[in-house]
């Protein structure tokens, strides 16, 4: 079991910014792959953002979705066993819950989901 602690989800503009951080218990944090995935209203889970597994200091595979490649900014903290997702110039097809998940694996543990809302 992996517990998580999500924050920075909230009310944005368009063309505004903010940061998710998202602390997840899980053990040799350094070794499973993370990232986050978007709910927008009546739609499908989708990745928006990963960073891989890799040695303790870092250095992991990062992926981006399409929609959101040169806005957005994921980074990892091993050492505090924390991904952040940085959105820039958001737009309101940003909106929607966002999910941060670790992955090992068949392991796949999930956040409990922050709300991000894009409005003018």
């Amino acid at each position: 079991q992996v517990d998580f602690v999500e924050s920075g989800g909230g009310l944005a503009q368009p063309g505004g910014s903010l940061t998710l951080s998202c602390a997840a218990s899980a053990n040799n944090y350094h070794t499973w792959n993370t990232g986050w995935y978007r709910q927008a209203p009546g739609q499908q889970r989708d990745l928006v953002a990963s960073v891989s597994g890799g040695g303790i200091n870092g250095g992991g595979v990062v992926y981006y979705a399409d929609s959101v490649k040169g806005r957005f900014t994921i980074s990892r903290d091993n050492a505090k066993n924390t991904v952040m997702l940085q959105m820039n110039d958001l737009n309101v097809d940003d909106t929607g819950v966002y999910f941060c998940y670790v992955s090992r694996r068949e392991q796949v543990f999930w956040g409990q989901g922050t709300q991000v809302f894009v409005s003018a």
